[in-house]
């Protein structure tokens, strides 16, 4: 009697180990456009923390001990949702190129960085956080777009802080219509997304702390010739990384109409493919022009008007989840100083995440960036400094949120604890607690 009822745990336990992660332990999305995770609305403030593959690499640029600092820190924050960049493209010693990058030739990978992001991975299951994982970038400060063009024999990309962004966007633009490029960008997705961690022995399909894979970060068509090839590869990616991994929701990453050349319709036409699971959005008031450096507290006024605006033109498309996953905002008069003032974007965080956690335009945010514990060696990046959450190509320390940035990270903190206090109330969550 005594081996019948030790095989039957045996086989209990085998049968445990063969499926690690519950159904419920991924985020979907319910019928009536909301995360479920859990079987609860899930709804989160989140940041930017591209970087973070590479903190977690063993070899250069790797920092496991602060990587774990940085965590900490933002799960003292409420923070449990990070967008990360899987890895960057192409050469090294690009001038505006982020470094060490993760695919330095078509199919060919730095192993450190490869082994970053599984550490990465495996750290945030232990501490029950999420990431939205992005594959590629239309612009140039991790390589996507212009490496691939490249690597595909169109020549050398321009590089914007040397040619002009005009330069790089016209070359950028062929990327949607070049079956070479497309072709080595689905051949890089399929060898991540059905990756195994080198940690903990899962695929990645497999793991709870993958909320999202994201196509591109910011993609654009650069061209309006070539909406249709837009759409095409973008549903058509959606499809390939839905039939590596069924466990994990799609999105683009792209900034709302903003990103598709003004024109709002194909946003919703690319949102509500059945390619999509959620809806992105990005906005960014000062690089758009609603504020002005010398005078950031006096046009705060029409920048919350504009948010409000691009946030409810964009809701009224979609019954799907929206995330507005990148905003920032710039330091009073341009500083990038730690301990310089934040007043104004202090004010307008406030109102961003008050709108999302008290509403239902938003499902979930992630502002740019997380800086963290470090300080700022250089205005420019330069290869061996510290990451923070501003790319190579910008000041660093511009938009980026310190720890040490109290009043920013007081209203962050203030947010979710309502966020996840209201995580029980029905549809309308928000409006239970606004006391």
């Amino acid at each position: 009697m005594l081996k019948k009822v030790n095989f039957a745990i045996i086989l209990f336990m085998m049968a445990i180990a063969s499926f690690p992660a519950r159904a419920n332990d991924f985020v979907s999305v319910s019928e009536d456009g909301e995360f479920i995770l859990r079987g609860k609305p899930y709804k989160y403030a989140g940041t930017n923390f591209w970087y973070g593959a590479i903190l977690g690499s063993p070899g250069p640029g790797g920092d496991r001990n602060r990587l774990a600092a940085e965590l900490d820190s933002l799960q003292a924050i409420g923070i449990d949702n990070l967008r990360i960049l899987a890895g960057g493209d192409g050469d090294r010693s690009i001038p505006s190129h982020i470094e060490p990058t993760l695919q330095t030739a078509p199919g060919v990978y730095n192993k450190d960085i490869l082994e970053g992001l599984d550490y990465l991975i495996a750290e945030l299951e232990k501490r029950d956080m999420r990431a939205v994982i992005y594959l590629n970038n239309a612009w140039e400060w991790s390589g996507g777009f212009g490496t691939y063009l490249e690597w595909a024999g169109n020549g050398e990309a321009p590089v914007p802080l040397r040619d002009g962004y005009d330069k790089y966007m016209k070359y950028a633009s062929k990327f949607v219509t070049d079956e070479k490029a497309k072709k080595l960008f689905a051949d890089h997705v399929r060898n991540i997304v059905s990756r195994v961690n080198s940690i903990t022995g899962k695929p990645y399909s497999e793991s709870p702390a993958i909320m999202s894979w994201q196509i591109a970060n910011e993609p654009r068509c650069f061209d309006p010739a070539n909406k249709e090839a837009f759409y095409d590869w973008l549903t058509d990616t959606g499809r390939l990384i839905k039939s590596l991994d069924p466990n994990h929701l799609v999105s683009t990453g792209s900034e709302g109409r903003h990103g598709c050349e003004g024109d709002i319709d194909l946003w919703a036409r690319i949102h509500n493919s059945d390619a999509i699971d959620y809806a992105n959005i990005h906005i960014w008031p000062y690089n758009w022009g609603w504020v002005a450096p010398e005078s950031l507290a006096a046009d705060l006024p029409k920048a919350i008007e504009n948010t409000r605006e691009y946030i409810s033109s964009h809701r009224a498309l979609t019954r799907k989840p929206i995330v507005l996953e990148e905003f920032g905002f710039p330091r009073e008069n341009m500083e990038i100083a730690k301990g310089s003032s934040t007043a104004s974007r202090d004010a307008y965080y406030e109102f961003v995440l008050n709108l999302m956690a008290d509403g239902n335009d938003l499902n979930g945010i992630n502002f740019w960036g997380w800086g963290g514990n470090v300080d700022p060696v250089h205005k420019s990046w330069q290869p061996g400094d510290p990451y923070t959450g501003d790319p190579a190509q910008e000041d660093q320390g511009l938009n980026s949120v310190f720890s040490s940035d109290r009043s920013t990270t007081d209203i962050i903190k203030k947010a979710n604890h309502k966020i996840k206090t209201c995580s029980a109330c029905t549809k309308n969550a928000g409006k239970c607690c606004n006391k």
